[in-house]
């Protein structure tokens, strides 16, 4: 009898430690700790499970100032990136008066789910916000903020419908999945790859594989050498990659966006005041302003503000960096992003005054004129536009260029002319089969300021010198009239200032387009070969910079075949699956002279 019982406790034991392995925390922590930090004192639940709707488990910290127990608002962070240092954030909030909360994507820190970015982030934050509204301490009033992943589930909480609880977002550098990430303009980017083993190989950040970066370069140059699909990137890795090979299922903003990404009508029905901060060399300026024009389009009454200016990022969240890739930014730009997110958050909740920078809906800064200045909208940014035309003419201004070899020589642009040729043009040849070479040397420095710039087997275009400070306040537009010998090909275009001296600036990040999705990124629209056809030049990522008297402003525009982004051999095949025998004969690009490009410019 003695032996029956010990070994039913024995098997009892053994469910036990079962069940909880599978259950790390079943029980929500119900009595907080009290922790002392720095002469205050705080109320603190740092295992806390929220069950959502579908049953799924989100893993939350919670932290409240133990001074005053009356119900506060509570200041959210969503975050699939856990970190040992994420609790400080919830400290923050509640040092300034808030409820600090931070959740995690269903699967990460104590939630026993699987992980799956993106797909569930709406709904889950969504229970998350009204689970707070069901706490004795919440006064039913939330906002949010966060940057990159973190502004994207901002925006997907609000997909099906705004709850009534939230009250403000401050979404930074937003993801905008299908629009922005992984892809631009139909374009996948390599960075995109190892994020999903960053994120999803365990509970926290698999660190040690996202930071080897040889691994990394060592298989983007192993695919571009070997020509292999771009869809086999995981088996010449060694590593499945599901995720990463799900989206390039999805090449066009089909269905599976659509069910993650706001889109169109979704914004009309979001009424709550906003404030997006971004950055010029921000690669998430694409998804911000993305955000920020559709909610006004499709939302008259939007109170949506913008904060950009010379930063990354990473700067464009919290604190910008007082130098960025060789670029010292103006002191007035040197602003704490972090205690304007707060200062926001008091202004919405407690009845501070709106933060002075907020002086208009667009606030933005001057490169080199070190002021900030605002308007009403984008399209008032700046008072007038230049249009200019791609001229197939020499300029007669010269120079220092760096080729692919690494070698320097002496270059001469070719004319930003005030004249239109529907004739003439540049032709440019790109061998997919030859792979001793880039159509553009990306590998090189990256510094905003240079004393060379790299043309590559692309054209270079310059204006006449401005004989006045002329400042570039916008986003540039207009119009690629290219004709070429295939049914599709990817392309560049990137700006710079060039100053009289010779020195180069970087006045923002570079447009891509694919030419088959420049005018529709809901379907691929082949070109077809040898008859002329328009990209538009759209989406460009705003700039503001004063150009300084006897600088000029150059272009340059290129076909893509390098190592860190998918290579478009124009068979009209799913790009994903195209290799390096779909190459056959050169790409051969005609620029045509008509094709024009818009400055948007303040005299």
């Amino acid at each position: 009898m003695k032996s029956i019982q010990s070994f039913f406790k024995v098997a009892f034991l053994l469910l036990l430690v079962a069940f909880v392995s599978c259950n790390p925390i079943k029980e929500i922590q119900q009595k907080p700790r009290t922790v002392s930090r720095e002469g205050k004192v705080y109320l603190v639940q740092d295992s806390i499970l929220i069950t959502t709707r579908d049953g799924a488990k989100i893993s939350a910290i919670i932290v409240r100032s133990k001074a005053g127990i009356e119900p506060r608002p509570a200041i959210l962070f969503h975050t699939i990136y856990t970190r040992k240092d994420d609790i400080n954030r919830a400290y923050e909030a509640a040092e300034k008066g808030y409820v600090g909360v931070v959740s995690y994507t269903r699967g990460k820190n104590l939630s026993p789910d699987e992980i799956i970015p993106y797909v569930h982030e709406g709904n889950d934050v969504y229970d998350v916000i009204d689970w707070i509204t069901r706490q004795e301490w919440s006064n039913d009033e939330v906002g949010m903020y966060g940057g990159s992943y973190v502004g994207f589930v901002q925006w997907a909480s609000m997909k099906q419908k705004v709850h009534p609880a939230l009250k403000t977002i401050v979404p930074s550098v937003s993801a905008a999945p299908g629009i922005a990430e992984p892809m631009e303009n139909g374009v996948y980017f390599n960075f995109h790859y190892p994020w999903w083993h960053y994120v999803t190989n365990n509970k926290t950040l698999d660190t040690v594989s996202y930071f080897n970066g040889k691994r990394w370069n060592d298989l983007y140059f192993d695919w571009y050498n070997k020509g292999v699909a771009y869809k086999k990137l995981d088996s010449l890795d060694g590593a499945p990659n599901p995720g990463f090979n799900q989206r390039l299922e999805h090449p066009t903003f089909d269905d599976y966006w659509k069910n993650i990404t706001l889109y169109k009508e979704d914004f009309s029905k979001i009424n709550i005041p906003i404030l997006s901060t971004t950055g010029y060399y921000d690669g998430g300026q694409f998804g911000s302003l993305y955000y920020l024009k559709s909610h006004y389009q499709f939302n008259k009454n939007a109170e949506h503000y913008l904060v950009i200016g010379p930063y990354s990022h990473f700067g464009a969240q919290e604190l910008p960096e007082k130098n960025i890739l060789g670029y010292t930014i103006d002191p007035v730009a040197q602003i704490n992003i972090k205690s304007l997110i707060f200062d926001w958050f008091d202004y919405i909740f407690k009845g501070a005054d709106k933060p002075a920078l907020l002086k208009d809906k667009i606030n933005y800064q001057v490169m080199g004129a070190n002021t900030w200045k605002h308007a009403s909208s984008l399209d008032k940014t700046a008072t007038d536009t230049i249009k200019v035309y791609f001229s197939n003419q020499r300029s007669g201004i010269q120079f220092k260029s760096t080729y692919n070899t690494g070698n320097l020589g002496v270059n001469e642009h070719f004319r930003l002319s005030n004249i239109s040729d529907a004739t003439s043009y540049l032709e440019q040849e790109i061998d997919f089969s030859d792979r001793s070479q880039f159509s553009w040397n990306l590998s090189g420095s990256r510094n905003i300021v240079s004393e060379t710039l790299t043309v590559g087997q692309g054209f270079s275009f310059v204006t006449e010198p401005f004989d006045e400070d002329v400042e570039i306040n916008g986003a540039v537009r207009g119009v690629l009239n290219v004709s070429i010998n295939k049914k599709d090909f990817d392309c560049n275009v990137l700006l710079y200032e060039q100053t009289a001296d010779g020195t180069f600036f970087s006045l923002t990040l570079p447009f891509t387009t694919r030419a088959s999705m420049s005018k529709d990124i809901e379907n691929r629209n082949l070109l077809t070969p040898n008859e002329k056809t328009s990209i538009p030049i759209r989406n460009f990522r705003m700039t503001s910079k004063k150009i300084k008297k006897g600088s000029s402003i150059v272009v340059l525009i290129n076909g893509i075949k390098h190592p860190f982004s998918q290579i478009n051999y124009g068979t009209g095949k799913d790009v994903s699956e195209e290799n390096i025998k779909d190459a056959e004969e050169p790409l051969q690009i005609k620029w045509f002279a008509d094709s024009y490009i818009h400055f948007p410019v303040t005299m």
